[in-house]
């Protein structure tokens, strides 16, 4: 299940859809057989694992025949030609020279139009003036560098590194190194809740590690199934929604109590990476990699709502509560920008045609942007895309 979320995350689509075809198909033939058992009575003779074992290679092959075919052709909503450009409006966009590999989280300072960009694969922090289109700074010797997160309260940053699970508190103005906290491995997604003044990270094979921004310790520890995605939280509610596609399933996490208190599992879709979250109306936006599915759920049943095909090879969501529209950006070389309508449902608006594998992005109510990160590719440098919301 690893080898399936690394690849994932890398955006190599044919490996990825291969790995997660045969996930599927393994799910689903345990599941078969798990009610034959139950229906025929043959547990006393063959448990479920062995029955797989016995019976589904000949299976798979003509199983993945089908499986794989419909996964590869069904990528997402992108279109042949861009539509809604009026949307989001180019402004400009700004060069990250001698940066490559993936781009991960972004955050940004909105008092100062600093953007702080994760570079994953350049085990690099850029610090970018989003007024002058420039890089003013770039913390290096990180190891795999996935969240980060600006806490205005303190005028500080924490980055998460995936490699060492070593989470680092910088000053932002001088980048000194403050503190550390140490997980076991893989940190990744953060939030900081200026309510509690706490940030919460997304760490190693299964939790959720929330620190006190103001002494740099941890203050508790959510222990989770698998290694957490993007994820939501609702001071006021008490509630953190989590994407954990290695179980296939999003986890309600009751704060007070530190734990999950509801699991809503399905089949299919897969893999659920990014998330979203509309406070006024108690609603999840939910993105699926295999197919590539959005999903609209009520943040307090888990009921659907809505679903749509989308971009694929999804990464981030973002709900714009001013013009009511959800945006998202795929590495499958888009931007789809959904509206809410007046019957509460949902249609795609825009289609914005987007460099291959640009699919990390950030979105600024405050600034009235939309921020993509490209990648490097041949001669041209990675970039931020500065894009204006009217």
């Amino acid at each position: 299940m690893a080898l399936i979320r690394k690849t994932c995350e890398a955006g190599d689509l044919r490996y990825g859809l291969f790995w997660a075809a045969m996930c599927y198909l393994y799910h689903f033939l345990c599941f078969i057989f798990t009610k034959l058992r139950k229906t025929f009575f043959i547990g006393s003779y063959f448990n479920t694992v062995t029955l797989y074992k016995l019976k589904s290679m000949r299976l798979t092959i003509k199983t993945l025949a089908i499986i794989f075919p419909l996964l590869v052709t069904a990528p997402g909503c992108s279109a042949q030609t861009s539509f809604g450009p009026q949307t989001l409006k180019l402004q400009k966009e700004i060069p990250l020279q001698g940066v490559k590999g993936r781009i991960d989280h972004i955050d940004v300072n909105v008092k100062a139009q600093i953007a702080y960009v994760a570079a994953l694969g350049n085990n690099s922090l850029e610090v970018v003036d989003l007024k002058k289109g420039s890089v003013l700074h770039s913390i290096k010797g990180l190891d795999e560098p996935q969240g980060v997160v600006y806490i205005p309260k303190h005028n500080e940053l924490l980055v998460a590194n995936g490699g060492t699970g070593e989470c680092i508190f910088y000053d932002a103005d001088t980048f000194q190194k403050i503190a550390a906290i140490k997980y076991n491995d893989d940190a990744d997604d953060a939030r900081y809740d200026e309510i509690s003044d706490r940030v919460y990270v997304g760490y190693g094979s299964g939790g959720i590690g929330i620190i006190n921004a103001a002494t740099h310790k941890q203050v508790a520890d959510i222990k989770l199934p698998v290694h957490p995605e993007s994820f939501q939280l609702d001071a006021k509610e008490g509630k953190i929604w989590v994407n954990l596609p290695n179980a296939g399933m999003i986890g309600v996490v009751d704060i007070k109590q530190g734990k999950l208190i509801d699991k809503w599992k399905r089949l299919l879709p897969r893999y659920n990476f990014p998330m979203a979250y509309d406070e006024a109306a108690n609603r999840l936006f939910v993105g699926y990699r295999f197919p590539a599915t959005l999903k609209v759920l009520d943040s307090r049943t888990g009921k659907e709502i809505f679903s749509s095909s989308m971009v694929g090879d999804v990464d981030d969501f973002y709900w714009d509560a001013v013009n009511k529209e959800i945006l998202i950006s795929g590495g499958g070389g888009d931007i789809n920008i959904f509206k809410q309508t007046e019957n509460r449902s949902y249609k795609l608006v825009s289609d914005i045609r987007t460099p291959k594998g640009a699919r990390t992005s950030f979105f600024s109510p405050q600034l009235k942007i939309f921020i993509l990160a490209t990648r490097e590719e041949g001669d041209k440098p990675a970039s931020l895309r500065i894009y204006r919301i009217d």
